[in-house]
């Protein structure tokens, strides 16, 4: 997995990756019958995509039914998204405050959205917060637990022979 933040993906790659990533495990059949029926390419497109997937580390095969190979998903759909976020954000020099403008000035960023995101991020800074203050106790606690065994001595420390 540690591969898989570098997988970069095209729009048709992701939506392959969306179909095996809500399947799980499956054969190119599978998932080319996951895929829209209005827009749904052919087997064979379907199969060369998976393929070339495959090569890029995104998904793996796993087992061979017949003469159907199974594959299953290598990259999750987390660091596949983060990837594209990423590269979006450096489209717009690097930083979320030009993007977020852009969606503003589109009408695609509302103020509910807006609210939604501050509750959001409130929740996560209680959340690094509250595993700060756990971290910080238990480092107290392991140094009080180190400073209980050892006594100073010449500057240096020394363990106390029991």
């Amino acid at each position: 997995m540690a591969k898989e933040a570098n997988v970069k993906l095209t729009k048709f790659e992701l939506e392959i990756m969306e179909s095996l990533w809500a399947l799980g495990s499956a054969s190119v059949r599978e998932i080319q019958e996951q895929l829209p029926e209005r827009k749904r390419p052919a087997y064979t497109t379907v199969q060369t995509i998976i393929y070339r997937l495959e090569e890029k580390g995104a998904l793996r095969r796993v087992k061979k039914i017949g003469n159907a190979h199974i594959f299953e998903p290598v990259v999750t759909r987390k660091a596949a998204h983060r990837r594209v976020v990423d590269e979006l954000l450096d489209f717009f020099g690097g930083t979320p405050r030009s993007l977020m403008a852009q969606f503003v000035e589109t009408g695609r960023l509302t103020l509910d959205d807006l609210r939604e995101m501050e509750v959001t991020l409130a929740r996560l800074e209680s959340e690094k917060l509250d595993a700060a203050t756990e971290a910080g106790a238990d480092a107290g606690a392991a140094d009080a637990a180190g400073r209980e065994g050892a006594t100073r001595v010449g500057g240096s420390r020394e363990r106390r022979r029991k």
